[in-house]
């Protein structure tokens, strides 16, 4: 092994402590003097602080307390060696550390640091390794106190043997008894399949350029068989003709950290896919300087946005985005907020460009936190989410309008059927006779509600109607101009239900009565049913014509029954329609005039297709 000496420190270039001094993942610094005086620094402590070892160098340790910190300005006590205090990085910004202190050796005495706050020590550890020229000598066992505290174990591997010689730490965490030098084929043998060829790269690049190198890998432990995840760092040492004579080295059992780290994953997926089915968006509104952070592609999909367009500021949505009559109750849901519990729930109509050209106003719902500085600080920042319920508000009003129609419906059929009920009874002559008219009504009225029922718009054809009680009549095809005994002619109707239900009832009496006394109570009699329609002063209007021949001579009744009453006043009342019937000795005739209802697009369910 070569063991040429460094000019400034006395120690070898390639020296154990020196390697683990300078790469190890955690921040160290040997101090010296009755000022504690920072005499060498690791690479790892200056990326905690924000700058380099050698800006530390010289240093006293009470030079960078926080302001806040305890033991500003003073010197640094023994005490607060193995205590928690506050650091200023180089930027000014504070970071509360963890302090754990070796015992003085030659003027030396070793800090081990430790960020509490997230992400710091991670920070540290990645940055690479460099040297102090005027670093002092750092003895074995100091540096061995530093590591083990700081839960590292140190291991060397000689190619002369093949085995690999573990510190108590180290082999506490590969499973093995104090004092094991296990051969490196049996510790390479307990490693995770998927991570050997990875190793084996990044040791043999490492190798050949002269560099240290840093590794993850799953180890199965030789004590009870359970699988770690091991950070291990290395360094090869040369003979000097660039011989391979050894490598040295920490590790360190980071299961935990990569357990949470997995669990973290693990529910941001969740989390996303979460998002993703319930189609929100995710966001951050920082309030100070009034930027937002857009988290997901359905923001941006929301707000009809492309990401070169940029997000939308808070004074930027007020202003453009959210509908002028919302405004104010969108800002009474913020400020309740900010003067609550910090948990803001919002409904507003916002205005989202098309991407054929145009605008439309979008319903969202928004729900968020607002996180402070303090339990009485300021409001940092609005965390939430967002979604898009324009279709869900147009299904809920859609139902609504179900309802109202659904009642109204109903209404008029028990209206109906009571009329049906007592005009019944005071026309019939028999109990047969009763039965045998009410049925027939009863059951017209519910075909054409299952007619209605059954359509998407709620409507009923008009052809469907006069089918449905004319088929059983009829000799052949009801088109026009085929000869038949019944002809039907006109275009396609969709009545409408406040009008398909009358009109039923009316094409039902009809048929009843020209089947009785009329033209379809012989072999010979024909009925012809026309239709239009025509336009009107608001709204176009149906022309209905219904006109039976070759039946019996027909002769006006001299008492009005409860299919006269029904042309005459239902179709008048319900439908305003406008009804002539001429009683020709020939056949009946009738007339009818009624204006069609528009059609009302909420009842469609498919309309926000």
């Amino acid at each position: 092994m070569d063991q040429r000496p460094d000019a400034a420190t006395g120690l070898p270039d390639d020296s154990f402590p020196r390697f683990a001094f300078e790469g190890a993942p955690v921040a160290l610094a040997c101090l010296g003097g009755p000022d504690r005086r920072i005499l060498a620094a690791n690479p790892a402590l200056g990326a905690l602080l924000g700058t380099t070892p050698e800006a530390l160098t010289g240093r006293r340790l009470a030079d960078l307390a926080h302001a806040q910190g305890s033991g500003s300005g003073t010197e640094v006590t023994d005490e607060e060696l193995t205590d928690e205090t506050r650091w200023r990085r180089a930027d000014g910004s504070p970071v509360r550390v963890r302090l754990r202190a070796g015992p003085e050796r030659d003027g030396c005495r070793i800090l081990s640091v430790e960020a509490v706050a997230d992400g710091a020590a991670v920070a540290g550890a990645q940055a690479t390794p460099a040297r102090s020229p005027s670093a002092p000598q750092i003895h074995p066992e100091q540096t061995h106190l530093a590591l083990a505290s700081a839960g590292l174990g140190e291991w060397s591997w000689s190619p002369a043997d093949g085995r690999v010689t573990l510190s108590d730490r180290a082999a506490a965490i590969l499973g093995y008894p104090s004092g094991a030098m296990p051969a490196w084929a049996e510790l390479r043998d307990a490693v995770g399949r998927d991570d050997l060829d990875r190793i084996r790269a990044t040791v043999e690049d490492a190798v050949a350029k002269a560099l240290p190198y840093a590794i993850e890998l799953r180890f199965r432990r030789a004590d009870d068989g359970q699988e770690a995840w091991i950070s291990a760092r290395g360094r090869a040492t040369l003979a000097p003709d660039g011989t391979l004579t050894g490598m040295i080295g920490v590790l360190q059992d980071v299961t935990a950290r990569e357990e949470a780290r997995r669990a973290l994953h693990d529910r941001e997926q969740r989390l996303r896919v979460a998002t993703t089915v319930a189609a929100l968006g995710i966001f951050e509104w920082h309030v100070l300087d009034d930027q937002s952070l857009w988290e997901n592609e359905r923001m941006w999909e929301i707000f009809g946005r492309r990401p070169q367009d940029g997000t939308i500021s808070m004074r930027e949505f007020f202003r453009t985005v959210v509908h002028p009559e919302d405004k104010a109750s969108f800002r009474r849901a913020v400020a309740a907020a900010l003067h609550g519990d910090g948990v803001l729930h919002a409904t507003t109509r916002i205005r989202r460009p098309e991407a054929a050209g145009g605008e439309v106003w979008r319903t969202i719902e928004m729900a968020g936190r607002f996180e402070r500085d303090g339990p009485a600080g300021l409001p940092r920042r609005l965390i939430g989410v967002v979604a898009d319920i324009t279709d869900r508000r147009l299904a809920e009003e859609r139902q609504s309008l179900l309802i109202r129609e659904l009642h109204h419906r109903v209404k008029n059929t028990l209206a109906t059927v009571q009329a049906i009920v007592g005009s019944t009874a005071r026309t019939a002559s028999s109990i047969d006779s009763f039965y045998e008219a009410f049925v027939g009504r009863i059951m017209s009225l519910a075909h054409t509600h299952s007619v209605l029922t059954e359509d998407v718009w709620q409507t009923a054809s008009l052809r469907g109607l006069l089918e449905n009680e004319l088929r059983p009549y009829a000799d052949g095809e009801m088109r026009a101009g085929t000869g038949g005994r019944v002809e039907l002619d006109g275009p396609a109707v969709d009545l409408a239900s406040e009008i398909a239900v009358p009109i039923g009832m009316a094409i039902h009496e009809l048929t009843t009565n020209a089947a009785k006394y009329g033209a379809l109570s012989n072999r010979a009699g024909r009925v012809r049913i026309r239709w239009s329609v025509e336009p009107g002063a608001d709204r176009p209007r149906l022309r209905f014509h219904w006109q039976e021949s070759g039946g019996p001579l027909v002769a006006p009744p001299t008492r009005q029954g409860f299919g006269s009453r029904l042309l005459q006043r239902v179709l008048t009342t319900q439908v305003q329609a406008e009804v002539a019937t001429d009683y020709a000795p020939g056949g009946l005739v009738l007339t009818m005039l009624a204006p069609l209802p528009a059609r009302n697009a909420a009842l469609n369910p498919l309309a926000a297709l």
